[in-house]
């Protein structure tokens, strides 16, 4: 059986080793403090994955290494350069098919919905940090040293997910409470499940044409913020939501004693603007299709009900 090594036991992380481990494959599940689903296939290890000679000791003998370690959302810039030189460090020395995931950071501000096929043309730090990150393991695979592919992902819904939406609003309308997002709440936007996120990793780390290129998560069809706000407390059952559009000085206001929303004022533009990701490539390609929008909703008023 093969054996894949994920690095990032989150919410993208876990899901991929579980359905990996359930079809019959081996993982072995790197994080810092070793956690993870229980499964007689998966191995959880203990370990930092910026450590590049213990990172190639754990990948001898995988047919993939695939990346959704993140580190936290105020220090990419300082954190994220050293993780992805020593997983691709990892990959060179080993063999090991490189699978990264990512998101749409790199292609900056687009006008009309993002394809695979745009070049990197990042308009903010982080956006610059991935766009590096790609394309020097894209330099590495044109020349022979390493397979890479990566999988993108637009603004993140679930349970477990780690996104500024979750974050703000349904921990708040799900209990009858006010909440407040930044940007406009009536643009269209995209949403990708963790859950097809996963799938996503683990068909593209099994499948040799993924290998040279990017692919967009299988994503539901654009919602605004203020209509899946609504969709959501409707399927939870809970009362209509009051939520408001937070200014940018409120948010600037809000960042002074929260580093982690004070990196969201670079990327407003993204929140103000159509935010649209075709993944019709992937879906064509791999015959995967995007999760009901109201089952992943159902998921999430689950996590987030007061009840829970």
């Amino acid at each position: 059986m093969p054996l894949h090594v994920i690095t990032g036991a989150g919410a993208t992380g876990s899901p991929a080793a579980l359905l990996l481990a359930r079809a019959g494959e081996n993982v072995r599940l790197v994080s810092r403090h070793g956690s993870g689903p229980e499964h007689p296939l998966i191995e959880k290890i203990a370990a930092d994955a910026t450590d590049a000679s213990r990172l190639t000791e754990l990948t001898r003998g995988a047919a993939t290494l695939i990346n959704t370690a993140v580190p936290a959302y105020d220090r990419w810039p300082a954190e994220f350069p050293p993780l992805a030189a020593a997983l691709l460090t990892a990959a060179e020395r080993t063999g090991a098919g490189y699978v990264m995931m990512g998101n749409t950071y790199g292609y900056g501000q687009v006008s009309g919905p993002f394809t695979e096929d745009l070049p990197m043309a990042p308009v903010s730090v982080k956006g610059t940090v991935r766009a590096q990150m790609w394309l020097d393991a894209l330099a590495s695979h044109r020349a022979g040293r390493v397979r890479v592919t990566e999988v993108r992902a637009s603004a993140f819904l679930g349970a477990g997910a780690g996104s500024l939406y979750n974050f703000m609003v349904p921990p708040l309308v799900l209990a009858g409470k006010p909440a407040s997002f930044p940007g406009d709440l009536d643009v269209p936007k995209t949403w990708s499940y963790t859950g097809d996120a996963a799938r996503t990793l683990m068909t593209v780390a099994r499948d040799e044409r993924s290998w040279g290129r990017a692919w967009h998560v299988p994503s539901a069809a654009a919602v605004s913020v203020r209509d899946l706000t609504a969709r959501l407390t409707e399927i939870a059952g809970a009362p209509a939501p009051d939520l408001k559009q937070m200014t940018p000085g409120e948010l600037a206001a809000t960042g002074a004693g929260n580093p982690i929303m004070t990196e969201v004022l670079e990327m407003l533009y993204s929140l103000e603007n159509p935010d649209l990701l075709d993944s019709s490539l992937t879906e064509k390609t791999f015959g995967l299709a995007p999760t009901p929008l109201n089952d992943v909703l159902a998921e999430t008023a689950k996590a987030f009900s007061p009840q829970a």
